[in-house]
């Protein structure tokens, strides 16, 4: 039992199951903002282009009447597949870029006070060199 406490103890140390644990919770109260800018501003543009917002009720009939009738429901995986690229687009316009453009201005900045570039650090060899 105590090898099993210490590698419980040493897989809880690793620091990746808390850093999944705020990724999970994080996510999940990011979920309602991308939510909102799906249902908000993306289907509604979707409904200005195709004149329908909601796919889910596409479906054919193939045989039968009532009870005995076979259905295939193809909107309700047109509506699926359209709210996961919405989803994505929404995550990858409001976040991703915008996190990459911060990324991209901050290590500008730190590289930017770093000192010397790599350029001049070669020039000043070259010269070194060609002086002895």
């Amino acid at each position: 039992m105590q090898n099993f406490t210490k590698e419980f103890r040493d897989f809880i140390d690793r620091g990746n199951v808390l850093a999944l644990a705020v990724a999970v919770v994080l996510g999940a109260a990011f979920a309602p903002i991308i939510d909102a800018i799906v249902t908000g501003l993306l289907t509604p543009i979707i409904a200005a282009i195709f004149g329908q917002p909601d796919f889910s009720g596409l479906s054919i009939t193939l045989r039968g009447e009532g009870i005995d009738k076979t259905v295939i429901s193809y909107g309700i995986i047109i509506e699926a597949i359209l709210n996961f690229v919405f989803i994505a687009l929404a995550l990858f316009v409001f976040v991703v870029k915008p996190w990459n453009a911060y990324q991209a201005r901050t290590a500008t900045e730190e590289e930017s006070d770093d000192g010397p570039s790599e350029t001049d650090l070669l020039a000043e060899i070259r010269d070194v060199l060609r002086d002895r």
